[in-house]
């Protein structure tokens, strides 16, 4: 009798703790229910953008150094005693300009020895040329005489011999006096190269003194550097890119440069060359960029950051990336409805960055987008545009 009690009172229980659950479920649902009127009765603040429409581009950034375009280093093609420095450190040079001089005392001496030797040859051609006229016409004397047959023909045969030996002595006074206007017209070279010009190959006509290495009164030997002269409009930015960046470089994408040696302006440029090879030891590959250098105040050496235009969209759709946001492990915005008082979800599809904007490639859209305030949004949710954030 005692057990059918205790079961009987165990029922009752279990009764009462059942009444009391279903109590709280219906209490904590109505309170739910109550959180979603609430929110759907009170708006969202947010803040909004306007959905763009322009071009972007997609930018990447190297840093590097700045080298000359090119250069040339002058040197004497004679050795000698250096008399004269017609320019110095940071002057500008013109193309063929002297820029130094040697002294040029034995070189003149050359010229004038040079110059009486062919005198010399000469004089000795109008004597050849004398010495063959007269036994051209002493030959034809002779000959009147011969046919008369008061002249031996042994006695012709050797007046025919000596004029063949004074057309000879002619043509060897001829060759020598070729021979001494090529040492006259060496001569006159030798003497030029005392003037020292600085006559280099392609580029620019202006270029200008980066190095000094010689002082005027010194002596130097032949192939001695005297003056590195480089070109720096344009001049190259050098950097180096590893195979990830490698494959979205392409000759002749714009650039712009900026160093610290004047922070706020900005050069511009392209890529010019890209080297075919990677270094073994670093992996990386050397690119050039070509830059506009007018006022020459960017300078060989100089530490540069260089943003490369690697892919431009026109006509693109553009929001702020501060939009995006996600929601169940999907990646979108919440775009304001034409009222101007509910958002709605919609996923995209993004593609390039330009800074803090960023591509849609898809969908098409248009209006504006939540940039601030999405994690009191859900889809169709009601929002209240903050005064002032409305763009």
């Amino acid at each position: 009798m005692s057990r059918s009690k205790s079961i009987v009172a165990g029922l009752v229980i279990l009764g009462l703790i059942g009444v009391l659950g279903w109590g709280v479920y219906q209490k904590l649902d109505k309170q739910q229910v109550t959180g979603k009127k609430n929110r759907q009765r009170f708006p969202a603040p947010v803040e909004v953008a306007a959905i763009e429409s322009g071009s972007i581009d997609q930018l990447r950034s190297f840093t590097g150094t700045l080298e000359a375009r090119s250069e040339f280093v002058v040197a004497p093609k004679i050795s000698g005693r250096v008399e004269q420095l017609k320019v110095d450190l940071a002057d500008s040079v013109t193309r063929g300009q002297v820029v130094a001089v040697l002294d040029d005392a034995e070189f003149v001496q050359e010229v004038a020895r040079a110059r009486a030797d062919l005198e010399v040859e000469k004089a000795g051609n109008v004597e050849a040329l004398g010495l063959l006229k007269i036994a051209e016409r002493e030959l034809q004397r002779l000959e009147k005489i011969q046919a008369r047959g008061d002249v031996s023909e042994s006695q012709l045969d050797i007046t025919r011999a000596e004029l063949v030996a004074k057309q000879a002595l002619t043509e060897v006074t001829r060759a020598r006096i070729a021979r001494a206007e090529a040492d006259l017209e060496a001569a006159r070279i030798r003497l030029g190269y005392t003037q020292v010009k600085a006559d280099w190959q392609g580029g620019g006509n202006q270029r200008v003194v980066a190095q000094r290495f010689v002082d005027a009164g010194g002596t130097v030997s032949a192939n001695t550097a005297l003056l590195r002269i480089v070109e720096l409009d344009p001049i190259t930015a050098v950097f180096f890119v590893t195979e990830r960046d490698y494959a979205k470089l392409r000759v002749g994408q714009q650039a712009s440069l900026d160093t610290d040696a004047f922070p706020g302006d900005r050069f511009s440029g392209s890529v010019e060359r890209i080297a075919p090879v990677f270094s073994e030891t670093t992996r990386q590959a050397r690119v050039e960029l070509l830059a506009n250098n007018p006022d020459l105040r960017l300078k060989p050496g100089m530490f540069i950051r260089a943003s490369v235009m690697l892919q431009r969209v026109d006509n693109a759709i553009i929001i702020p990336e501060q939009a995006l946001t996600r929601r169940n492990d999907q990646q979108g915005v919440f775009v304001v409805n034409p009222d101007d008082e509910t958002a709605r979800w919609q996923v995209v599809e993004t593609g390039i960055r330009q800074g803090d904007r960023i591509q849609v490639r898809s969908p098409e859209l248009s209006g504006q987008v939540v940039v601030l305030g999405q994690q009191l949004l859900d889809d169709g949710s009601a929002l209240r545009i903050v005064e002032g954030a409305k763009q």
